[in-house]
Formats: C-alpha cells, structure tokens, sequence
C-alpha cells in the first residue's frame, strides 16, 4: 500500500461543503469568505481524525483558487518543532513580496502547532503581528493547551469534534460503492468501534481490510492496527538491539499506513514489555525514550 495509492488522500474533500460532521465550524467558516480581507488568524483544535488539516486546506484552495499551492505553506511542526524553522522558513515565507491583484493574503498551514517550541511559538507571534497586512495563519493542535496564550488571543478558535458514527459508517460506504468493494455495514461499524471517532484511521483500516476481501467484522479485526501485536512487540525487540532507524520506520509504517493509533500502539508497547519479563527495565525504558525521540 504506497502513500500514491492511500485512500485516505484519494477520498479527502477538496471543499469546505464537503466536510463530514463539522457543520457549525464550517458554517462560520463560509462566512468569513464572505470577506476575505476581514478573516482573522484560525486556531484550530481537536483529536486526531476530525478534519481539522483537510479543512485548511479546503480554505486554502477556496480563498486562493488556481494559486493555492505557490501562495500556501504548509508545514508539520512536529518535524522542524524549533526557533529555527519559524525564522528561515515561515518568516521568509510570510514577509510580503508582491502578490497578485486576486490574491488577498499568503497562507501558512502549521499542522500540530502544539509540538512547537515555546521560543518558537513566542518568535512566531512577532511574525504574525508584522505580516498581518498581507499573510494569514491557520494553527492545527490536537492540544490547544500547548499553544501560548498571546498566539491563542490573535486567533479565532475554532473547536473539532469527534466524528459521529453515523457519519463514518456513511462515508466509508460511499468509498466502498466507488471503489467497487464488497462489504457489510457490520464491518463497517467494527471500523468505527476501533477508530473512536477518527475518520483518518477508520479510511485506512477500510483499505487494508479491503485488501485481504470482504469487509466484514473478522477481516476488520484481522487487518485492523489492533491486530498488529506482534508486530509491536518486534519493534520493541529492534530498539532493544539498538537497531533505532529500522524499528522507528516500522512504528511509522504501523501508525500512518496501517492506521494504528499512537495510544494503541502505546498500549500493546506496555503488553510487549511486560511479556519480555526481564529484569533489564532500565533498558526497555531508554529504548522507548530514543524510539520516541528519533520521530520528534
């Protein structure tokens, strides 16, 4: 399953009408196009899986057209969380340089803002007060505690919630009729009972089920992240080892291909643990920390 061919991105709606679940959210948003030049910062907050990514980016393509992409940043902050990246990346990208008569503003999308540093997310206040006239910033957090109070005053906020199950079971049925797969709606609602609300995680165990067959419950929890214990305790044993890299792809490859969440694969990391039954702790507890660390 190459990242080429993820559903997860094939079946991402491309315009804010097409959100699933948050329709009060998306309301509000509708009315700030009325008139972009008015529309404040957003901060938007909320669990893994609700939409929170795909509607920026929906506000990107909506606000600047054709343009979206040579007028947006988009940048994961987990992956570059330090003082660095907002002063030669966003601070580069956001100091006005011209922009076309149908262009209202830049666009900057920093996806799990909360990982930022606090020098980082003090330094990129000052960046946004200094580009206010002609650049617009969307803050993604799963946590919106992390996020410092004066970034949080320049924003409007804007809280996702969990996806109902309704929702989710109707929108993997719609991928199941156009991709032209054999399911049923017990499969479907074994999905949800496994993503807790996530519709990321839900599209991906769609897929992998769909990949063995049918979709019904026994092939959902056969190819569902649940199921991939032991592949769990495997990558304990690699970081173990000291085999770091190897270890910390699988764990990736678990999570963002498989659609395991992070608090699962927690869980089963504890269940692998206690399973070794060594008296080397300390060791198990620094593999973890390095694990950890290297996707930070």
């Amino acid at each position: 399953m190459t990242e080429s061919t993820m559903w997860v991105e094939k079946y991402r709606p491309a315009k804010l009408s097409a959100i699933v679940n948050q329709k009060e959210i998306v309301g509000s948003l509708k009315s700030l196009l009325k008139n972009t030049s008015e529309m404040p910062h957003l901060l938007f907050s909320g669990s893994a899986g609700v939409g929170k990514t795909t509607t920026a980016l929906c506000l990107a393509k909506e606000i600047l057209g054709d343009s979206w992409r040579e007028y947006t940043l988009e940048l994961n902050a987990s992956d570059e969380r330090g003082i660095n990246m907002v002063r030669d990346r966003v601070k580069k990208f956001a100091r006005f340089s011209g922009l076309d008569t149908k262009i209202p503003f830049k666009l900057v999308i920093l996806d799990e803002a909360d990982e930022m540093t606090s020098d980082a997310q003090t330094a990129l206040r000052r960046i946004i007060e200094d580009t206010a006239r002609h650049c617009r910033f969307i803050m993604i957090a799963n946590n919106i505690s992390k996020i410092i109070e004066p970034l949080q005053s320049r924003c409007a906020v804007f809280k996702f919630t969990r996806i109902a199950e309704d929702d989710i079971v109707g929108y993997l049925e719609e991928i199941c009729k156009k991709e032209k797969i054999r399911y049923g709606k017990d499969g479907l609602k074994t999905i949800y009972t496994y993503s807790e609300g996530d519709m990321r995680h839900s599209i991906n165990i769609l897929q992998a089920t769909a990949s063995i067959g049918i979709v019904n419950e026994d092939n959902v929890k056969t190819s569902a992240g649940l199921a991939k214990t032991n592949d769990v305790a495997e990558i304990l044993k690699l970081a173990l080892a000291g085999k770091i890299s190897e270890a910390r792809n699988k764990m990736i490859e678990l999570i963002k291909v498989y659609g395991m969440s992070e608090s699962d694969f927690l869980k089963y990391l504890n269940e692998a643990c206690y399973k070794l039954k060594t008296a080397h702790l300390s060791e198990i507890l620094e593999s973890i920390a390095i694990l950890f660390g290297k996707t930070r």
